[in-house]
C-alpha cells in the first residue's frame, strides 16, 4: 500500500495538469478568454470612429433624436478637426446607407481630376513617370468632395439642420482638444514636410516647436471655415472667401484646380454593389471605388470552400485566401476605374459564375498537386514587379441608430496629411489623391498598386479607390457595418473580418483584432502581421511556393477596422474599434 498511495497522487496530479492544460488551450482558441477585450454594448445606437471626440459627437446627435445619417455627417465634420491626418474637408470619400424602410444606396463624393488635368501630366519629356508630382504639393491635389458629399447626404437622408450637426466640430476647433501621444508624434514625424509650407508649419507646431502629448490643439482658422459652411452650405466652401483662399494657394504653387472645377463639383448617388455570402447580403461601394466589386468577387470565390472552425490560421486556409486575392487584384488592375468614363464589367466580376471559373482555375493549377501549390502571379497576368508601400491614412467610421438605419463611411486625403499643404487662411489640408490614378499604365502608385487604361487620367474623372465601406444584412436587417483605412489592404481587411464573423463565429471585437494577411497580386508576396502564423504554418506555405514580406513584421499593421455588429434577436448593438489604432466605439 505504501508504494501505491504516492502513485495514486501522481496520477491525480497528472490528470489535474492535463485538464488545466486543455482548459488554457481552450481559452486561447475560443472567444471565452476572460482576459480578452470585449465589444462595447449599446441598446439604442453606436458610433465607431478613429477619434473618441468624433465618436462622442456622433452619439450626442443620436441622443438628440437624430438618425444615423445626421450622426454620420456630424462625425465626419468632427473628424476633420480631431483626426487631421485623414479626417478632412479637403479630401473626399464614400458613404453606404441602409435605411430602416429597406432602401440601400451609396454616395460617391470622391475627388475629381481638375479640368486642366491631362493623361501625361506626371511624365517628363521622355515619358518617364515623375512620382513627386502626383504624390506631393498642389499638383497632386484633386477637386475636394467631402463638404458637398456630407451636405448632400444630410439634405436627402438626414433629419436635422446643418447648423446643428456641424456646431460640435466648430466648438472643438475653437476651444481645442487635448492631443494624445500618437497624434502629437505624427505632427512631429511630418515636421520636415510641414516646414516646406509656412501655413502648415504655423498650424502643426507651436511657433516652430513640436506639440507634445497633453497640449491643447486649437484651430481657430478652421473654425471660421466651418462657420462659413454652417451659414452658406456648400457655397461656403466652393464659392466666396474659402474658394478664393484655396485657389490663391493653388495658383501660387503651380497647381491645376480652378473656380470652374469647384463650381462643377457634384457628389453622385449610385446603386450599391450587392452580393450574397452564405445567405448574408453584402452591400458595398461601386466604382469609382474598387472596394465593393473586389470584396464581392473575393467572397464569391471563397464561398466555394467550406471552412471548419479549426481551419482559421492553417496553411490550407491562408493558401485559399491568397489565391483568391491574386485573381481579384489582377482583375482590379485591368478592369476597374470610374465607370462614368470606362465600361467596367461589373456584372461579370461580381457574378457567382465568374467566381466559379476562378475557383476551378485555382484548383486545376499545378495538376500534380491539385489546389496545393501557390500560383505565381506572373502566371495569372504578366506585370512589372514593384516595391510595396503601406499606409493607413484613410479613416472609416460606422454608425447605427435606434430606428434601424445604418451608415458606413470612408474618407481620405490619400497619404497622411494629404499633400501636407494647409490652405493659408482656411485651416484645412489639400489632398494628394491624383496619385490614385494610373499616371502611366503599369507604373505603381504610392501604395504599390498597378493600374491600366481603365484608371488613366482624364479631366473630371474620379480616381480609383480601394475604400470599402460595407453593410452586411441578415434577414434584410443590418448585421455588420464596417470599413477600414489602409490603401489596398482595406479590401482584404474588410474581407477577413467578415469571414471571422460568418465562418468562424468570432465576436466583433475578436474578429476585428485578429491578425491578418494581405496579397495584392503584385508584388508576389504575402504581407502578414505577427501572430498570424502558428507552429509550422509559415514553413508549410514556403514549401507550397509562397514568399513573404518579412521586414518589420512584428510592428506591421494591416488595416484599422471600425465595426458594428447588431444582434437583432437579443436587441443588442456591439461595437469595436481595432486594437491597431486609437479609436473608440461610443454607445447610446
Amino acid at each position: 500500500m505504501k508504494n501505491k498511495f504516492p502513485s495514486l497522487i501522481k496520477i491525480i496530479f497528472n490528470l489535474f495538469f492535463l485538464i488545466f492544460t486543455i482548459f488554457i488551450l481552450g481559452l486561447s482558441f475560443n472567444s471565452c478568454n476572460p482576459f480578452e477585450e470585449k465589444p462595447v454594448k449599446a441598446k439604442n445606437g453606436m458610433v465607431v470612429s478613429a477619434s473618441s471626440f468624433a465618436s462622442k459627437v456622433g452619439v450626442d446627435i443620436l441622443k438628440q433624436g437624430g438618425n444615423a445619417v445626421d450622426a454620420a455627417v456630424a462625425t465626419g465634420f468632427a473628424l476633420a478637426v480631431t483626426y487631421p491626418q485623414a479626417g478632412n474637408i479637403g479630401g473626399g470619400g464614400f458613404m453606404v446607407i441602409h435605411l430602416a424602410k429597406g432602401k440601400n444606396t451609396t454616395i460617391d463624393f470622391r475627388e475629381k481630376a481638375p479640368l486642366f488635368a491631362f493623361r501625361e501630366m506626371y511624365l517628363d519629356s521622355t515619358g518617364k513617370f515623375i512620382p513627386e508630382l502626383s504624390q506631393t504639393g498642389v499638383t497632386s491635389a484633386g477637386v475636394p468632395g467631402s463638404v458637398a458629399g456630407l451636405i448632400y447626404a444630410l439634405n436627402k437622408y438626414g433629419t436635422m439642420k446643418l447648423k446643428d450637426v456641424i456646431q460640435p466640430a466648430i466648438d472643438i476647433a475653437k476651444n481645442g482638444w487635448e492631443l494624445d501621444e500618437r497624434t502629437a508624434k505624427s505632427f512631429e514625424y511630418y515636421l520636415p514636410e510641414f516646414k516646406k509650407y509656412p501655413s502648415s508649419l504655423k498650424t502643426f507646431t507651436k511657433e516652430g516647436e513640436p506639440f507634445k502629448e497633453g497640449d491643447i490643439f486649437k484651430q481657430p482658422v478652421l473654425a471660421q471655415t466651418l462657420e462659413l459652411i454652417k451659414k452658406k452650405g456648400t457655397d461656403g466652401f466652393y464659392k466666396g472667401r474659402i474658394a478664393e483662399l484655396l485657389l490663391k494657394q493653388i495658383r501660387a504653387l503651380g497647381g491645376f484646380i480652378t473656380q470652374k472645377d469647384l463650381d462643377k463639383y457634384k457628389p453622385v448617388e449610385r446603386e450599391p454593389i450587392i452580393g450574397n455570402y452564405r445567405g448574408y447580403k453584402i452591400i458595398s461601394m461601386p466604382p469609382s471605388s474598387s472596394g465593393g466589386i473586389a470584396l464581392v468577387e473575393l467572397l464569391n470565390i471563397l464561398e466555394n470552400y467550406s471552412f471548419k472552425q479549426n481551419d482559421w490560421g492553417r496553411s490550407s486556409y491562408i493558401h485559399k485566401l491568397v489565391e483568391a486575392m491574386k485573381y481579384t487584384f489582377a482583375d482590379r488592375t485591368k478592369y476597374l476605374g470610374d465607370d462614368d468614363f470606362y465600361p467596367v464589367p461589373t456584372k461579370v466580376l461580381i457574378s457567382k459564375k465568374y467566381a466559379k471559373t476562378i475557383f476551378n482555375l485555382s484548383r486545376r493549377a499545378k495538376a500534380d498537386k491539385i489546389g496545393k501549390k501557390a500560383i505565381p502571379s506572373e502566371d495569372i497576368k504578366t506585370g512589372k514587379i514593384i516595391s510595396f508601400k503601406e499606409s493607413t491614412e484613410t479613416t472609416h467610421y460606422s454608425v447605427y441608430d435606434k430606428y434601424g438605419n445604418a451608415v458606413s463611411v470612408s474618407t481620405t486625403l490619400n497619404s497622411s496629411f494629404g499633400s501636407r499643404i494647409m490652405v493659408e487662411g482656411a485651416g484645412f489640408l489639400l489632398n494628394n489623391e491624383m496619385d490614385d490614378f494610373s499616371a502611366k499604365p503599369g507604373e505603381p502608385n504610392i501604395y504599390g498598386l498597378l493600374g491600366s487604361e481603365a484608371n488613366s487620367i482624364q479631366p473630371e474623372k474620379r480616381m480609383l479607390s480601394s475604400m470599402t465601406p460595407t453593410i452586411v444584412l441578415k434577414d434584410d436587417k443590418p448585421f455588420l457595418i464596417l470599413g477600414s483605412p489602409g490603401g489596398a489592404q482595406i479590401i482584404t481587411s474588410v474581407l477577413q473580418v467578415i469571414l471571422n464573423v460568418i465562418d468562424f463565429n468570432m465576436n466583433i471585437k475578436k474578429a476585428v483584432d485578429a491578425p491578418r494577411i494581405h496579397h495584392q497580386w503584385l508584388p508576389d508576396i504575402i504581407v502578414y502581421e505577427k501572430d498570424i502564423f502558428n507552429g509550422n504554418v509559415k514553413n508549410e506555405l514556403k514549401k507550397m511556393g509562397y514568399t513573404f514580406k518579412d521586414d518589420n513584421a512584428k510592428n506591421r499593421k494591416i488595416g484599422m477596422v471600425a465595426a458594428i455588429m447588431i444582434d437583432n434577436k437579443n436587441k443588442i448593438i456591439l461595437g469595436a474599434f481595432d486594437k491597431r489604432g486609437p479609436g473608440t466605439a461610443d454607445s447610446y
